[in-house]
């Protein structure tokens, strides 16, 4: 498979009580960018430094998200399956039509795959003909799929970072939206707000207690 064909996808959020789970597709092309691992490994700062360099350099990229109504009516792993779906959806229809005549190579992180890109190799999709995978620990072996790990998660977080401005009691900006002791010791005392995800303990537990 060429690297200049190959489309990377992963996503943020799946584990936190609160906020759109988020998911990024990068085209990169060619170009090496150095430093590109799984986002986890890397400090906000490089972070950062990096989602500027994929935004500059890349031949397509795009960032989607679910929201918590959507996470809590088709449940988190649809809803992430959905939200990479999205994003995979905005960069096919950025791209150059002459990518059409070229087998595109997706790769999604992890070990699961949206129904609506399933099917023997080539699936034809949005006029496109697409080898779809997924790889386990992708992001730290695929360049483009490193780089929408780290896309993805720093638009997450400037999503949760803008929650904490609407409701800064919850401190967002301290555990942003983890389960964290703290974080379960501002949900006792305020009650979950309308940003926290209604299906995931111990948010739904909470909202259950306040029925009886």
């Amino acid at each position: 498979m060429s690297d200049n064909l190959i489309i990377g996808i992963d996503e943020a959020g799946r584990g936190p009580l609160a906020g759109n789970v988020f998911a990024a597709a990068v085209l990169l092309g060619s170009i090496h960018i150095e430093g590109l691992t799984d986002s986890k490994k890397l400090t906000a700062i490089k972070r950062e430094q990096l989602t500027q360099i994929i935004h500059e350099k890349s031949i397509r990229y795009s960032v989607a998200q679910s929201s918590v109504e959507e996470i809590d009516e088709i449940n988190i792993l649809n809803a992430t399956l959905l939200a990479m779906n999205r994003a995979l959806d905005e960069v096919l229809e950025a791209l150059s039509p002459k990518y059409k005549d070229e087998i595109l190579t997706v790769i999604i992180d992890g070990n699961r795959i949206p129904e609506s890109l399933k099917g023997k190799a080539p699936i034809y999709y949005k006029n496109f003909k697409l080898n779809v995978i997924s790889k386990i620990k992708g992001d730290l072996t695929v360049p483009a799929v490193s780089a929408a790990s780290i896309i993805a998660k720093t638009s997450r977080d400037s999503h949760i970072l803008q929650l904490h401005e609407i409701v800064p009691e919850y401190r967002f900006d301290l555990h942003k939206g983890y389960g964290t002791a703290k974080h379960i010791e501002l949900l006792e005392k305020y009650g979950p707000s309308k940003f926290h995800r209604k299906s995931f303990n111990p948010v739904r537990s909470m909202l259950q207690k306040t029925l009886f």
